[in-house]
């Protein structure tokens, strides 16, 4: 019983992931669809403003939309991507949170997509070379077959040995010198 309400949830989540994905050139060019020139609308009893975008609510949707929605598509694929390079989509991920955290709270169409590269800059320092140490562990592991734990593994029993035939010579030299005192 538990698996199909588990399958059943899966089932729903992953139909409205393909709805929305489906359905996002739409979202996308939803702007078109406002009112041009009106300062407000009206939508299920929702009233959105221009928010200082040349009094236009359109082109306050045009930004909105241009922002949000290869934002979800990104985190979409984030979330769902099995590669082992998926945290590099952070760095899209980053400028477009910074763009519309930017649209959002300065509503200047002057100061839109100005100062965000400083702020992906800092995102990707730090994003790549997480990136390319897992690439670099993968490679090194699937591509030339090298196995860092089996390596560590080997050289501590070398160590072992190395330290075990030195006891041994000098638990040779002892019975040496113990012999010749006879």
């Amino acid at each position: 019983m538990k698996d199909k309400t588990r399958i059943r949830k899966k089932f729903i989540i992953e139909g409205v992931i393909a709805l929305f994905i489906a359905i996002s050139p739409i979202i996308f060019y939803g702007y078109k669809y406002l009112p041009v020139g009106a300062k407000t609308w009206t939508f299920l009893g929702i009233e959105f403003t221009d928010n200082g975008f040349d009094d236009d609510v359109s082109l306050a949707f045009y930004y909105y939309l241009n922002k949000s929605v290869p934002l979800l598509l990104l985190i979409i694929w984030f979330v769902t991507s099995k590669n082992w390079w998926y945290h590099a989509i952070l760095i899209p991920i980053a400028m477009y949170s910074f763009q519309l955290y930017t649209v959002l709270n300065y509503a200047n169409s002057e100061r839109i997509d100005e100062n965000e590269i400083l702020y992906v800059i800092a995102v990707t320092m730090v994003v790549v070379p997480i990136v390319y140490f897992i690439r670099l562990k993968l490679v090194d592991k699937h591509v030339h077959g090298i196995d860092l734990d089996a390596m560590d593994t080997e050289l501590r029993i070398l160590k072992e040995k190395e330290e075990l035939r030195k006891e041994r010579e000098k638990l040779e030299q002892q019975r040496k010198t113990a012999l010749k005192k006879m």
